[in-house]
């Protein structure tokens, strides 16, 4: 087995590609190892030293770390990655977990069109760009001209996060919905 790494803009981060499908709808971002329980490759990874988070894409792992090298962090988690996935366990313990857990949405239902074009802005343009990036982002409201997102993976924390909200994300949605008037993270 194979496992490819890619650098993400955020420097706390690194993508590995199994060359294979890790979750099989949504993504699943776990910030800290209490959240870990509902997946055996998750539990692998918080226990190395330094590694704070775990985000699981359609055929990526993301993880976060907090402390140490990549030259030392980096083959370990590698080998807990290909470990997994050749002993045959599922990604998750619970299928009922495969959820990305966002909670509940909030809008005007007057404004429900213009969240129409917003959520499919975000699918169709934003969120294939970010996944390359080892991140996901989802709508979360819409409120008085203000869209609001939710940044999962590399994207959290990410210090350039703040510059595609605003000016990547907020540009696009403002072009094609003059109601936008700003993009915050949620």
């Amino acid at each position: 087995m194979f496992i490819q790494t890619e650098a993400t803009p955020n420097p706390a981060t690194l993508k590995f590609l199994p060359g294979r499908p890790v979750l099989e709808s949504g993504t699943l971002d776990l910030r800290d190892a209490s959240q870990a329980a509902q997946s055996p490759l998750a539990e692998r990874l918080f226990g190395i030293d330094g590694v704070s988070g775990v985000f699981f894409g359609s055929d990526f792992v993301t993880v976060t770390k907090s402390g140490g090298e990549w030259q030392q962090l980096k083959p370990m988690i590698l080998g807990a990655i290909m470990e997994h996935f050749m002993s045959g366990a599922p990604l998750l313990t619970d299928s009922d977990n495969k959820t990305a857990g966002d909670g509940e949405e909030f809008f005007d239902a007057a404004d429900a069109e213009t969240v129409a074009t917003i959520k499919d802005l975000i699918e169709t343009r934003v969120r294939p760009a970010v996944a390359n990036d080892g991140g996901d982002i989802t709508f979360k409201g819409f409120k008085d001209g203000v869209v609001y997102l939710n940044m999962k993976g590399s994207c959290a924390g990410c210090p350039s996060s703040t510059a595609t909200l605003q000016h990547g994300i907020q540009n696009l949605l403002r072009h094609f919905v003059p109601d936008v008037t700003e993009v915050r993270p949620a």
